[in-house]
C-alpha cells in the first residue's frame, strides 16, 4: 500500500454501503457517495457503528492498495444522521431501528421529509399518521430509537477509551441509561456482568480511566477473576499459594497486595478459605456453599424413609421382566432391587450395558405403586432422548426447577420442593456442582433420587466432578454395569469405544464388509479439512443416505485452528448453505447466519427458555425487525441481532459441546494439531455420540495419543471427603 499524498485532506459524503464493519475493533470499510464525484469512494478507518445512509466526515489521505486500488485512509471519522431524503430512507431502511424496514422507511420520508428524525425524537405520537403504523409499532420504533441512541453513546464512550464496542448492546441492557456512569465508577464490573468482556478488557479501560495499577480495587477484582478462570478449568476451589501466584502473574502486582486482597475478599464474604486434604484452598463463596450443602443434603436424603411400600422384591422382578418384555441380566436385577431399597442410588456404565432397561424397570415398579416419577437431564437433547427411551416426559433440569429470570434463581428449591416420589436424572456426568446443588435442594425429603450416567465420559464443563466424586466417596450405593449385551457388542462403534476406554487403539483398518465405524486417514491438516467436508457432503449421504445437515454432526476437540469448530463451520456452511443473491443474511460476532443454517445455543438464556447445547435451525432472518428466528424441535425462538453472540453455527462443534447428545452419524476430526486436548475420555465421549455411524478423519498417531493419555487434570474439589465425613 502506498500513499499518493502526504497532506491531510477532508472528505465527506453519505454511506452507500457498509462493506465491512467489526464492532469490536471499530474497523470499517465503507462505500461513500461524495458530492462532485460520479464514482463511489472506498474509505477505510474506525467507527463505533455505521449504517447505510449516514453522513460521514473524515480526514486522512489517499492510498493505493495493491488488491483494492485507490482508497481514502481516514485517521478520524465521525458520523451524523443523513440529511437528504435518499440518505434518510436508506438509513432508516437498513434494519438499524426495529419496526422500520425499507417499506416504512419510504413511507416515513414521504410523510415527514427531512423532519423525520425530529418527529421520532420529539413527537413520536405523530408516527401513527403513516398508514400501517399503529400504536404498538410506534412504541416499538420509539423505544428502539431511544435504545440505539444510548447504545451509540456507550459505543463512542468505549471507543474513546480504546475498547471494542461489540458488547455495547449488552452493556446497555444490563445497566440501562446510566451505563456510562456505572462503568466509570467501577470498570471491573464489566468483567463480571457482561458476557464477552473479560478482565483484561475491563482492566484496559480502568487503566485509561486512571485507576492505579496497584490499587486495592484492581487487586480485589483480579483475585476474583483469577479464581473464576480456575473454575472454568473445572476447579471448585484452588490452593491459596497457587491462586496468589496466578494473580501476581496476571496483574503484575506485589504478592503482599494480592494476599491483602484475598484477606479482604474473605472478610467481605466473597471468598472462603478451607482445607482440601493437606492444602489450604480458596473458594468463591457460591461454590463453597454449593459443595458443603450438596454433601449434607445427599446424606440427609439417603438416611430418610424410602417412598416405596414394602414389596416382595423377587416377585416384583419377575413381574418387571414380563412388563418390559426382556430377561434382565444379573447385574440389572441387582440394580432394580437396590432401587427399591436405597433412597439415593447411582447407576453407571458405558454404552450397550442396559442402563435404559434398568431405568424403565424402576419406573414400572414405582408407577405400579402410583408414585409420582419425575425425569430430567442436564441438556435439552439428553432430556428428549430420555423421553423417547422411557415414554415418560423428561425435562431439562433448568426447566424442571422453573428458573425465575427476575430473581435469577430457581422457583423450585428447599422451600418450594418438587412434587415427586422419585427424581430420576440421566447424563449425570455432565452435571456440574452448582446445578447438582440446585437440583438436590429441590428434591423433597420423602423422595428417592436415582442418578444415571457414564463416569468414563468427559466431566462437566462447569466446576466439579460430581458423579465421579460421589462414586469415589463410597457413601452412595452404586451399581457399575460392565457387561455389554450381544446385540450392542456387534456394533463396531461400541467395540471402538470400549477399546479406547481400556487404553487399546481401535481397529482403524478398512472393514471388509459394511460397518458402522470407519477411519479416513489424512496426515496433512489441509487434506483433513477437505476430507471432512467431502465425507459430510458427499460420501456419507451417497453411501448411507444420511442428510448432511439434520443427521450428520461433525465433532472436533478444539474450537480454533484449521480443524477447529470455527473453521470447519465456515467450510461446511459454504458448501451446505451458501450465500445467494436476494437471500437475507446477517453477520454478527464473527459469524454469518442464513435461513436453513444449523445453530447451537452456547449459553443458558432463561428469558428465552433456551439452554447451552440446544440445537436448532434458522427459519427467518428479518432485516426490518433486526431479528432472527430459530426452530428448536418445533418451538420458535426469536433473537435480536444484538443477541447473536448467544449462537454459533453448528455444522461442527467441540466434543465438549456434544455431551448429552446423540446423532445418527458423527464425523470426528482428530489430528496432532489438537495435541493439547487429546485425552482418552474426550475420544471416548466423541465416539459414543454416534448412534448408527462414526467416521474418524485424521491421523492414526493422534488416535494413539488420545487412547494412551488418561492423565486427566486433577480438579480441586472436596465433595468426596465431605460425603465421607
Amino acid at each position: 500500500m502506498s500513499m499518493t499524498g502526504a497532506t491531510t485532506e477532508a472528505l465527506a459524503g453519505s454511506i452507500e454501503r457498509v462493506t465491512f464493519h467489526n464492532p469490536d475493533s471499530g474497523f470499517a470499510v465503507l462505500r461513500l457517495k461524495v458530492k462532485g464525484r460520479s464514482e463511489f469512494v472506498s474509505v477505510v478507518g474506525h467507527l463505533p457503528s455505521a449504517a447505510a445512509g449516514e453522513y460521514v466526515e473524515a480526514s486522512g489521505g489517499w492510498v493505493i492498495d495493491k488488491e483494492y486500488g485507490q482508497q481514502f485512509k481516514a485517521t478520524t471519522m465521525r458520523t451524523t444522521h443523513p440529511s437528504s431524503p435518499e440518505g434518510i430512507e436508506k438509513y432508516l431502511g437498513s434494519g438499524f431501528i426495529k419496526g422500520i424496514g425499507p417499506h416504512f422507511a419510504k413511507k416515513l420520508v414521504q410523510t415527514f421529509g427531512e423532519q423525520v428524525f425530529e418527529v421520532i425524537e420529539k413527537q413520536p405520537e405523530r408516527l401513527t399518521e403513516v398508514r400501517g403504523i399503529g400504536v404498538t409499532r410506534q412504541e416499538r420504533i420509539t423505544k428502539s430509537w431511544h435504545d440505539q441512541r444510548v447504545v451509540r453513546e456507550i459505543m463512542v464512550f468505549l471507543q474513546g477509551y480504546g475498547v471494542g464496542t461489540a458488547r455495547a448492546v449488552r452493556i446497555y441492557r444490563t445497566y440501562g441509561d446510566d451505563a456510562i456512569g456505572m462503568v466509570k465508577q467501577n470498570p471491573y464490573r464489566l468483567a463480571y456482568d457482561i458476557k464477552g468482556i473479560g478482565f483484561k478488557t475491563a482492566d484496559e479501560l480502568a487503566a485509561r480511566l486512571g485507576v492505579d495499577r496497584s490499587s486495592p480495587q484492581r487487586a480485589r477484582a483480579g483475585v476474583g477473576y483469577a479464581l473464576q478462570q480456575l473454575t472454568t478449568e473445572g476447579h471448585c476451589a484452588f490452593p491459596e499459594e497457587g491462586l496468589a501466584k496466578k494473580a501476581v502473574e496476571l496483574l503484575g502486582i506485589e504478592e503482599t497486595i494480592i494476599r491483602a486482597a484475598i484477606d479482604h475478599e474473605i472478610g467481605e464474604g466473597r471468598l472462603v478459605r478451607d482445607r482440601i486434604g493437606e492444602e489450604t484452598c480458596i473458594y468463591l463463596v457460591a461454590l463453597y456453599h454449593a459443595e458443603t450443602q450438596l454433601a449434607g443434603r445427599i446424606k440427609r436424603l439417603a438416611a430418610g424413609k424410602h417412598p416405596l411400600p414394602a414389596i416382595d422384591i423377587e416377585k416384583a422382578l419377575v413381574w418387571v421382566e414380563k412388563q418390559v418384555g426382556l430377561q434382565l441380566a444379573q447385574a440389572q436385577l441387582a440394580a432394580v432391587a437396590l432401587a427399591a431399597t436405597s433412597k439415593v442410588l447411582i447407576v453407571t456404565g458405558g454404552p450397550g450395558v442396559g442402563k435404559t432397561t434398568i431405568v424403565n424397570s424402576i419406573l414400572k415398579i414405582f408407577t405400579a405403586k402410583r408414585l409420582n416419577c419425575v425425569l430430567c437431564a442436564p441438556t435439552g437433547r439428553a432430556a428428549k432422548r430420555m423421553t423417547e427411551a422411557t415414554g415418560c416426559e423428561a425435562k431439562t433440569i433448568h426447566r424442571l426447577l422453573e428458573f425465575d429470570p427476575e430473581n435469577y434463581g430457581f422457583k423450585r428449591n428447599a422451600d418450594n420442593p418438587l412434587e415427586a416420589d422419585l427424581v430420576l436424572v440421566d447424563e449425570v456426568s455432565m452435571m456440574d456442582l452448582p446445578l447438582a446443588y440446585a437440583l438436590v435442594q429441590a428434591v423433597p425429603d420423602n423422595a428417592a433420587l436415582i442418578l444415571v450416567g457414564d463416569v468414563d465420559q468427559l466431566p462437566s464443563v462447569g466446576p466439579g466432578a460430581v458423579l465421579s466424586d460421589m462414586i469415589a466417596s463410597e457413601a452412595v450405593p452404586t451399581v457399575r454395569l460392565t457387561e455389554v449385551f450381544r446385540q450392542a457388542a456387534q456394533s463396531q462403534i461400541i467395540q471402538a469405544a470400549y477399546n479406547v476406554n481400556s487404553g487399546k487403539i481401535p481397529n482403524l483398518r478398512p472393514p471388509e464388509i459394511q460397518s458402522d465405524f470407519y477411519f479416513v486417514c489424512a496426515e496433512d491438516p489441509q487434506e483433513a479439512m477437505e476430507r471432512v467436508v467431502q465425507v459430510v457432503t458427499e460420501r456419507i449421504p451417497q453411501r448411507f443416505g444420511f442428510d448432511p445437515i439434520n443427521d450428520i454432526q461433525v465433532l472436533t476437540p478444539m474450537n480454533r485452528g484449521d480443524l477447529g469448530a470455527r473453521n470447519l463451520n465456515q467450510l461446511l456452511q459454504a458448501k451446505l448453505n451458501p450465500s445467494q443473491d436476494g437471500k437475507p443474511q446477517v453477520e454478527r460476532f464473527g459469524y454469518t447466519y442464513r435461513v436453513g443454517d444449523k445453530v447451537l445455543q452456547t449459553e443458558n438464556d432463561y428469558n428465552k427458555d433456551v439452554f447451552n447445547g440446544d440445537l436448532g435451525i434458522v427459519t427467518k432472518v428479518d432485516m426490518d425487525e433486526s431479528e432472527l428466528s430459530v426452530d428448536y424441535d418445533g418451538r420458535v425462538v426469536v433473537y435480536d441481532f444484538g443477541e447473536l453472540d448467544e449462537l454459533m453455527p453448528a455444522y461442527a462443534m467441540s466434543i465438549h459441546k456434544s455431551q448429552g447428545s446423540e446423532f445418527p452419524a458423527v464425523v470426528i476430526a482428530i489430528h496432532t494439531q489438537h495435541y493439547m486436548m487429546l485425552q482418552r475420555n474426550l475420544l471416548y465421549t466423541g465416539i459414543t455420540r454416534g448412534k448408527r455411524l462414526v467416521v474418524l478423519v485424521g491421523m492414526p498417531k493422534a488416535v494413539a495419543i488420545a487412547t494412551k493419555r488418561a492423565d486427566a487434570v486433577k480438579r480441586y474439589s472436596a465433595l468426596r471427603v465431605r460425603l465421607q465425613k
